[in-house]
């Protein structure tokens, strides 16, 4: 893993789940890790991990509501006061709609609250733009940086709710976009795919979560721990070349393969581009034994077939016909 000493990273919604793993790894590697949330105890927990872990950077965590537009402004200028205006990495990962897509996951959108799009996309979508605007505004002074949206293959395929795909592809085009505007200052900006993560959230309301799919969850027991994103980020801070993938979506899993990396359980997590997952995702678990899980796919071959996916799960859907 690369050393991270000298690098000052800033990690949105980083009191739990993949935030916190991220943030881990970052202040593992010697980052100096300002990290956010609602909850300012789960945030000191975080902290604690870091110390017990030994690890050789900071980790800083700032109570911040990311829902508040004052309370996001105040936290960079903090950030900017206390490191002479310097920012290495955003990481925007704050994310306020798990709980309601999983209290909300068997209604069609027209049944949802009409508030729905709001908890997914307001801290989900709007704030990662505002966060992104003031980041970059530090950037560009010092002419380098890397901004990192945490999206998902739901850009691609449909889950739980059409907000949740809206949000997603806004997160890959704001990528594309904002990195054109940023290129010749030197500051990259990519979108970056987890697979199927083990969050505690996730695990503990598999049910409710996978809705009965036996594949989804098969997906998400070979998947990735929340640390593994971490790890694919901190590579790409270094990386000299980065301003190469500026503006791309980035699946975590192609990330490790090119740096090399396993996850923290020493496990290589499965890829949603692998043919065994495709298939898992189409026939079912009963065929996974059967095919290596190194053969993937080309890149333009999965988003086709996430599109016929798509299109096979809205025929099935019959409840209204």
């Amino acid at each position: 893993m690369p050393y991270l000493k000298g690098k000052v990273c800033l990690v949105t919604g980083a009191s739990r789940g993949i935030g916190r793993g991220i943030a881990l790894q970052l202040v593992t590697n010697g980052a100096t890790c300002y990290i956010t949330g609602r909850d300012l105890e789960k945030l000191n927990l975080v902290k604690e991990e870091a110390i017990n872990r030994e690890a050789c950077g900071k980790c800083n965590p700032v109570q911040c509501d990311h829902s508040n537009d004052d309370q996001v402004e105040e936290l960079f200028n903090l950030i900017a006061k206390e490191n002479g205006g310097g920012l290495d990495l955003l990481v925007n990962n704050a994310y306020s709609a798990i709980k309601w897509m999983i209290d909300n996951a068997n209604k069609s959108f027209w049944d949802q609250s009409i508030d729905g799009w709001d908890k997914i996309n307001n801290v989900g979508l709007r704030n990662n733009y505002l966060c992104s605007v003031y980041a970059a505004r530090l950037m560009v002074k010092q002419r380098k940086g890397l901004i990192v949206n945490i999206s998902s293959v739901g850009a691609v395929v449909y889950f739980k709710t059409p907000a949740y795909g809206i949000g997603k592809l806004a997160q890959d085009r704001m990528a594309k976009d904002c990195g054109m505007d940023l290129e010749k200052f030197n500051v990259a900006f990519v979108s970056v795919w987890p697979g199927p993560v083990r969050t505690k959230t996730v695990v503990d309301s598999m049910d409710e979560f996978c809705n009965g799919s036996e594949s989804f969850q098969w997906l998400i027991e070979h998947g990735e721990t929340t640390e593994f994103t971490g790890k694919c980020i901190a590579s790409l801070l270094v990386d000299p070349d980065i301003m190469k993938r500026s503006g791309q979506v980035l699946l975590a899993t192609d990330i490790a393969e090119e740096y090399g990396l396993k996850d923290v359980d020493g496990r290589t997590p499965l890829s949603v581009r692998s043919v065994q997952s495709i298939l898992v995702g189409f026939v079912g678990v009963w065929l996974a034994p059967y095919i290596p899980n190194f053969l993937k796919i080309p890149a333009w071959l999965f988003m086709a077939l996430a599109r016929t996916a798509k299109n096979i799960q809205s025929k099935q859907d019959s409840r209204y016909a």
